[in-house]
């Protein structure tokens, strides 16, 4: 696996290399601005992007990268890695195609966690965010009712369980929830997996 990391501190590119290094990360590649970046995605390849938001100059152009790496590689995993706590960000991050994001001041460890959920197949949004992102964003349309089966599914995406996790916790196939997940995204009006991620967050909110 290679993780390309953009982050125009290089405190911060050094100790995310040693968290993915920790996590068994073979290839770390960096890039210190938004056009670099891109660059280097598009060489390299990476299955995973860990990203800042805001650059010299250029505030929150993170955003643009992020929607520039998922039109061409809709497949890639997107970390953000921010300093801004503010839900609104956050949420426009997951809008524009993140599957994580969390906060510089956190803890290695945190980040660890983060790191781990999105290469897995989930998501994951700082817990100090979290309820707010859903109830700023998570406004699900009308639809058809779901069964017990899609309300166990959506549960644990709330609870930022992988397919892979999913399916091990119910005794069903991979290809079982992934299909599921579709027919959710169908029935909740969800584009994406983020957006029916940021459902299940909602629901999740509601419920507790």
């Amino acid at each position: 696996m290679s993780v390309l990391v953009v982050d125009d501190h290089p405190i911060v590119l050094q100790g995310c290399r040693r968290v993915l290094e920790d996590a068994g990360v073979e290839t770390v590649h960096e890039a210190t601005g938004i056009a670099a970046g891109y660059r280097r995605f598009r060489r390299h390849r990476p299955e995973i992007v860990v990203a800042d938001l805001t650059f010299q100059g250029a505030a929150l152009s993170g955003l643009a990268l992020i929607r520039r790496i998922r039109s061409v590689a809709p497949g890639t995993r997107i970390l953000v890695f921010s300093m801004h706590d503010d839900p609104e960000i956050a949420a426009r991050a997951l809008e524009s195609g993140a599957a994580g994001y969390v906060l510089k001041d956190t803890a290695s460890s945190e980040l660890h966690l983060a790191f781990e959920r999105v290469r897995d197949g989930g998501t994951y949004v700082a817990p100090s965010l979290a309820a707010e992102v859903a109830r700023l964003r998570c406004e699900a349309p009308a639809g058809p009712p779901l069964t017990p089966r899609e309300r166990q599914i959506l549960e644990r995406l709330g609870a930022g369980r992988s397919h892979g996790a999913i399916a091990e916790e119910l005794g069903l196939s991979y290809k079982t929830i992934a299909n599921a997940c579709t027919q959710l995204r169908r029935k909740l009006g969800a584009r994406t997996l983020a957006d029916l991620i940021r459902i299940a967050l909602r629901e999740a909110t509601r419920a507790s």
